[in-house]
C-alpha cells in the first residue's frame, strides 16, 4: 500500500490523496544501518520525494540495527557500558537509544493499558520498591501494582524519600532535609489506576498504615485486604518471603524480577541510579519487556 504525502496537509487541493493516483513509486535505495532495500515514492501534486520511514520515529536513524538487541540487553541485567561494548558501539550512542526505546515502551505500554477499560480487574496487589538516588543516603520508593493473575505491571510510579534508621541523621547532615513524595507518587498510581479497575474490587497489600487512605480516596467501594509482612528470604533478592504461602506472592515475584532483570536495582552492584528521570526510563523498558515476553498472555 502507498503511503501519503507527507506535506499532504499543506496540498492547495484537498481532495487528492495516494488512492488517486497522487503518489507513484519512484525507486528504491539500499539503507546501510539496517541493510534493506526501501521504496521510495514521489508526490505528483507538490514533487516531493519519500519513502515508508519519512516522518516516522526512526526517521534518519543511523543505529538502526542496535535497537532491538539493545532493548533485550536493557531488560536482561545488562548495563548501558557493557551493552556499548557488546554493540561495539560508542557509550553516548546507548543512552541517546536508551531513552529513544523507553519513549516507544511508555506509548506502547499506554496503548496496552488502554485496553483494560473493555476489562476491568476486579484483583489488586500493590506495594513499594525501594532503590537509591547516586547514594544509600537519597533513597527513592517505586510503587508499583500487579495483576495477581497474570502478573502483569499495571502501573510503577517513582518518589523520593528521606533516609530512615542509622542513615537518617548521615542523610540530613550532608545533603540536608529531603522531601518526602510518596504520597504523591502513591496518588499517582491510584489515579491512573481508576479506568482499569472496578470499583468493588478486591486489592491486596502490606499492613503499612498509609495504603488505607488511598484506596479508600480512589476505590470507596472496594476491599482491602492487608497481610503481615514476612522475612525476606536468601533467593529472589530478599523479595520472596519466607511463608509457606505468601498472599503476595505475585507481586513479591514481580518485584524479585524486577531487582533480578534491572542491574541498578541489584541489591549488591556499583551501577546505581544517577537521575530520577534515567530510572524511570529504565523501568519503562523493562515494564514493557516483563508484560510482553515474562508473564502469560
Amino acid at each position: 500500500m502507498k503511503p501519503g504525502c507527507p506535506r499532504f496537509k499543506d496540498h492547495p487541493v484537498k481532495n487528492i490523496g495516494p488512492e488517486n493516483g497522487s503518489v507513484i513509486a519512484y525507486g528504491s535505495f539500499f539503507r546501510a544501518c539496517d541493510s534493506r532495500q526501501v521504496k521510495r515514492f514521489r508526490c505528483r501534486v507538490c514533487g516531493f520525494c519519500f519513502s515508508q520511514s519519512t516522518g516516522t520515529r526512526r526517521y534518519r536513524q543511523k543505529k538502526r540495527r542496535i535497537v532491538s538487541p539493545l532493548y533485550r540487553l536493557l531488560a536482561s541485567a545488562v548495563s548501558q557500558r557493557r551493552a556499548a561494548r557488546l554493540l561495539g558501539v560508542d557509550k553516548k550512542t546507548v543512552v541517546r537509544y536508551f531513552r529513544f526505546i523507553a519513549s516507544e515502551c511508555l506509548e506502547r505500554e499506554q496503548r496496552r493499558l488502554s485496553n483494560y477499560k473493555y476489562e476491568p480487574l476486579s484483583r489488586v496487589q500493590f506495594d513499594d520498591l525501594e532503590t537509591s538516588e547516586h547514594t544509600k543516603l537519597k533513597p527513592l520508593s517505586v510503587a508499583l501494582a500487579v495483576d495477581p493473575d497474570t502478573r502483569k505491571i499495571l502501573g510503577i510510579q517513582v518518589s523520593r524519600m528521606p533516609a530512615r534508621g542509622t542513615q537518617a541523621k548521615v542523610a540530613l547532615k550532608k545533603y540536608g532535609k529531603r522531601r518526602d513524595e510518596r504520597k504523591w507518587g502513591w496518588n499517582r498510581l491510584f489515579q491512573s489506576l481508576v479506568p482499569m479497575v472496578k470499583p468493588d474490587a478486591e486489592f491486596f497489600s502490606d499492613q503499612n498504615p498509609h495504603y488505607p487512605p488511598v484506596v479508600r480516596r480512589y476505590f470507596p467501594f472496594a476491599r482491602h485486604e492487608t497481610t503481615p509482612g514476612g522475612r525476606g528470604a536468601i533467593i529472589g533478592q530478599g523479595e520472596l518471603k519466607k511463608l509457606a504461602f505468601d498472599p503476595l506472592f505475585a507481586l513479591n515475584h514481580t518485584c524479585a524480577m524486577l531487582r533480578a532483570n534491572m542491574n541498578r536495582l541489584l541489591r549488591r552492584t556499583w551501577c546505581t541510579t544517577k537521575t530520577v528521570r534515567g530510572l524511570k526510563e529504565h523501568l519503562a523498558i523493562y515494564v514493557d519487556y516483563h508484560n510482553r515476553f515474562l508473564t502469560e498472555s
